[in-house]
């Protein structure tokens, strides 16, 4: 099993609960595909993993859109929860089945979340210090979703595969922000944008 960083016993132990029911619930609703089961520690763990320590130290209110199977949602909250981090996650997720299986993971595993099951557009402006969406959509887009819901001072975490140049300049026409990019340790092609100042151009 690979992992971006070490986590303690009990971490592992609740990832590895959260591992189970994702691979149960996966034939019914889709949470990941299939050619990716296999590699489900790597793919999905690891990778939502490596956003933890971008989380801004002063953050309160974290937002991931697009929830889904809960990468990277439901995995921060687990690691937030075995450090004693009290944020305050919204995972918003439109799809109701997925929502469905996110509030079990979260009763399961006791963790301080709310999920929303409805579309980003129609959420009342949570003011987030941290935004995160992972494979959702294109980044003009997320930043889009980001500017109804972000903080001034907050920031965004998108991990985005190889074509995040094109997307960097597309997105640069429309907004005016700050970024960074931080190797992807999942995905060699990879990177994750950790944008901040986001204001409309």
């Amino acid at each position: 099993m690979l992992l971006s960083r070490d986590v303690s016993r009990e971490t592992q132990h609740k990832l590895q609960i959260f591992v189970d029911l994702v691979l149960k619930w996966n034939p019914v609703i889709n949470l990941i595909s299939k050619g990716t089961q296999d590699q489900i520690w790597n793919r999905h763990i690891a990778d939502s993993i490596q956003l933890y320590d971008l989380i801004p130290k002063n953050a309160a209110k974290i937002l991931d859109v697009g929830s889904g199977g809960g990468f990277p949602g439901i995995v921060l909250a687990i690691l937030s929860s075995t450090d004693n981090l009290r944020y305050e996650f919204q995972l918003v997720e439109s799809d109701q089945r997925k929502a469905t299986f996110l509030r079990e993971v979260s009763r399961v595993l006791e963790l301080s979340v709310v999920v929303c099951p409805k579309r980003v557009e129609e959420i009342a402006a949570f003011q987030a210090d941290c935004f995160t969406a992972r494979a959702l959509a294109p980044l003009p887009t997320l930043l889009t979703f980001a500017s109804l819901h972000l903080k001034s001072s907050g920031v965004c975490l998108f991990p985005k595969g190889s074509a995040y140049k094109s997307e960097l300049k597309a997105a640069q026409e429309c907004f005016l922000f700050d970024y960074e990019l931080i190797p992807s340790q999942t995905d060699p092609t990879g990177t994750i944008l950790k944008i901040s100042g986001l204001k409309n151009a």
